[in-house]
């Protein structure tokens, strides 16, 4: 296939079989699943999709691809061309009977919104199996008090229960990237109902800036006074960096902050 790459995509397209078989597999993807594919390149992952998945609505970003991606003819695959980063989520649902299972090769500038929008704007994603920067997988399951947690270790794990099933050499790719990449499966599980988009802001407020301590960062939040921080916080100790609390010590912070 003759394809101009386009950088601004970051596209970086996988072929070998058995690595596509395999990332289906750690999907957990059956005939009874119906699957979202966000960038579909040049159709290699979705082909083994649409030969194991009820039904598979790949997204692709990038019209030039529509003549090759088309060429397929795959029974029980619907191509969208547009931003499903863009598209308003009830559009994309609509393509889909029940929940779905989501899989995605993800550049590295959409990873974290992408992620954010399929967990905190729906519970219809039972699952997101996606092919991320092996630096990205390391957050994405990183636990408190190591470097690597943060915002996006937060979200993850409090939607999901993340695990890295296997990590990709940049060999396997064309064109090569700089970074190995990582296969993460986020299975969906049942959490305290929260506003999501509100929640991730308060996550987001509390690594404002990393080295300082959660009442330097929560300084101003709902107007809140440094001076009352502390009331607010109850037996959580703000004297401490965003990174030493558990996902459920923010969940009660927030709780409080938003009571």
């Amino acid at each position: 296939m003759e394809h101009k790459f386009k950088k601004q995509y970051g596209q970086n397209f996988l072929s070998d079989t058995n690595l596509l078989k395999a990332i289906v597999s750690d999907g957990n993807i059956t005939q009874d699943d119906e699957v979202l594919e966000i960038g579909a390149g040049a159709g290699a992952l979705t082909k083994i999709l649409d030969q194991t998945a009820k039904k598979v609505v790949s997204y692709e970003i990038d019209t030039s691809l529509q003549p090759q991606l088309l060429s397929l003819g795959l029974a029980r695959t619907t191509f969208v061309f547009a931003d499903a980063l863009k598209e308003d989520i009830k559009k994309i649902e609509s393509h889909f009977s029940h929940n779905y299972k989501l899989v995605a090769n993800l550049p590295y500038y959409i990873t974290s919104p992408l992620i954010f929008k399929f967990l905190t704007e729906t519970s219809k994603t039972e699952s997101l199996t996606i092919m991320v920067q092996k630096e990205v997988a390391e957050r994405i399951v990183a636990k408190a008090g190591s470097k690597d947690y943060g915002v996006l270790s937060i979200m993850c794990q409090f939607y999901t229960s993340p695990s890295i099933k296997r990590i990709v050499s940049k060999k396997m790719f064309y064109p090569q990237p700089k970074v190995d990449s990582a296969v993460v499966t986020m299975v969906r599980k049942k959490q305290p109902e929260v506003d999501g988009e509100k929640f991730s802001m308060f996550i987001k407020k509390c690594f404002s800036m990393r080295r300082k301590t959660l009442a330097n960062n929560l300084n101003g939040y709902n107007g809140i006074k440094k001076s009352d921080l502390s009331q607010i916080a109850g037996d959580i100790d703000l004297n401490l960096r965003p990174e030493m609390l558990s996902i459920q010590q923010f969940l009660q912070l927030f709780k409080n902050f938003e009571n």
